[in-house]
């Protein structure tokens, strides 16, 4: 087991200290100076750069391996975003500076939405919320308001079983009671089921497109047609929208609200619960609900408009996660349209051709064809007991992250696959020999090595019960 500083401290150690004999008024009131060392550890320069070295490479990374998690996009992130994210004109700024002293950075933002109305064809767009569901609570209480502002009740948001596992929970804890419409086997919605559902108090229905299940919805434009006969809203989910950047436009099928991911679809990685954003936008007659400020021009200047008598509010504090915001919008000047449109063809390219390599293997629920992701089914190929979490962990062991697992839930045993589109053919190839490896051979003449997995990483196999309802969360000595 690797040792903590402490353990390694050693009073013949020491590393490098520049003694500066400046004097300052110190202001801490007497009872609170310390009046003994703080026994810190002692430790060499090379010894206390080895160990944190060490200890950063027991956190899985993009950079170190392929990260195949579906739904997620974990795609790469160009050094280059950042590089300009630690220019210190960015880094330095303080929310609370007068807005002429931030003109650059109001830009930016202004320039920003106004390239992600033309990537999806939302008239508006606020960068504020912090999140994909935050986004989803924050279209939800503009649908909500946008209700009220013409005295209709309606509390319904229909959610089928394939879209986004979020939407659920965000049309709830936006006082939305959730009407759960179950999808086909391709995890399309059926138009005939679809409006059986619809009612005068449906105020909107979510749709990720494509699906969880990776596929296109081939009813959009009937769903849409519904939609709009019966007052209903059409709410774009866009956790998926690395699939159709570039090649198809949400506002262009008949979606009134959505959110973007920045950090899934604009090169932010997200790994370990965080940073993100998720940019919401809307059509014209949905603009004064939007959260303020708005970044605006005013007299060729860049302003903050908080009058918007109709505004939802504020949702996220100051001008919500820019260094986020900063990343996505030098991927997109990066890489422009065409460049844009490239990385969608390219991310759907490599999903397809790792699906046509499994499907004779393993069972694919929906189909031959996916779009930027694909669910695999291998509960049938699976041998001796072993599951879809045993070979999640036994990934671990080659290296590779896990795919995301047992989701979407309309697939039993599910594994969910998304390569985006910067992977190598060769790393593609050598996945699928791993995972097909996995369960078809091990699974049936060695499952004991799978059940135990994984035991090359530096925590081994977990009590899944015990990690999440008693976690340590600190270390004992």
């Amino acid at each position: 087991m690797d040792k903590l500083l402490n353990e390694i401290s050693s009073k013949c150690s020491a590393a490098y200290d520049i003694n500066c004999d400046v004097e300052y008024d110190c202001s801490v009131p007497d009872n609170l100076k310390r009046v003994s060392g703080c026994a810190l550890p002692s430790v060499s320069e090379n010894d206390l750069l080895r160990h944190f070295t060490n200890l950063s490479r027991k956190n899985y990374a993009l950079s170190a391996a392929f990260y195949p998690l579906g739904s997620c996009t974990m795609k790469h992130n160009p050094l280059i975003n950042e590089k300009i994210a630690k220019i210190n004109a960015f880094t330095a700024i303080h929310p609370y500076q007068p807005e002429k002293t931030m003109q650059g950075v109001l830009e930016i933002m202004y320039n920003l939405q106004n390239d992600l109305c033309k990537i999806s064809g939302m008239d508006y767009f606020t960068l504020q919320p912090a999140a994909g569901a935050h986004g989803e609570f924050t279209g939800l209480l503009i649908i909500a308001r946008y209700f009220k502002s013409i005295k209709q009740k309606r509390t319904k948001i229909i959610v089928p079983d394939s879209a986004h596992g979020t939407n659920p929970a965000s049309a709830a804890f936006a006082g939305f009671e959730t009407v759960s419409l179950k999808s086909e086997p391709d995890g399309s919605i059926s138009p005939e089921k679809f409006k059986e559902l619809l009612s005068s108090d449906v105020a909107a229905v979510m749709l990720t497109v494509p699906n969880t299940l990776g596929v296109f919805e081939k009813n959009i434009c009937e769903i849409a047609k519904l939609s709009r006969e019966n007052g209903t809203l059409l709410y774009y989910d866009g956790a998926n929208l690395n699939a159709l950047m570039g090649i198809a436009r949400p506002a262009d099928m008949g979606f009134d609200v959505m959110h973007i991911n920045l950090h899934k679809t604009f090169s932010t990685p997200h790994g370990g619960g965080g940073p993100g954003a998720g940019p919401v936008g809307v059509k014209s007659f949905l603009e004064p609900f939007l959260p303020v400020p708005r970044v605006e021009i005013k007299n060729s200047k860049y302003v903050l408009n908080y009058k918007k008598p109709k505004t939802i509010g504020r949702v996220k504090s100051f001008l919500g996660n820019f260094p986020i915001i900063l990343r996505a919008y030098c991927y997109i000047k990066s890489l422009g349209a065409a460049g844009l449109k490239n990385a969608s063809m390219q991310a759907v390219l490599n999903a397809n051709y790792m699906l046509a390599k499994l499907k004779d293997k393993i069972n694919v629920p929906a189909g031959a064809r996916c779009m930027h992701e694909f669910v695999l089914a291998p509960k049938s190929a699976l041998q001796n007991g072993v599951r879809t979490l045993d070979v999640a962990k036994r990934l671990l062991d080659h290296g590779y992250y896990a795919p995301t697992v047992y989701f979407p839930l309309i697939v039993e045993e599910a594994i969910m696959i998304e390569p985006t589109e910067t992977e190598s053919k060769n790393t593609l190839d050598e996945f699928i020999e791993v995972l097909s490896s996995i369960i078809l051979e091990e699974s049936a003449h060695d499952p004991q090595k799978v059940k135990d997995a994984p035991v090359k990483t530096p925590v081994k196999r977990l009590n899944e019960v015990e990690a999440a309802r008693k976690p340590i969360l600190k270390w004992q000595l």
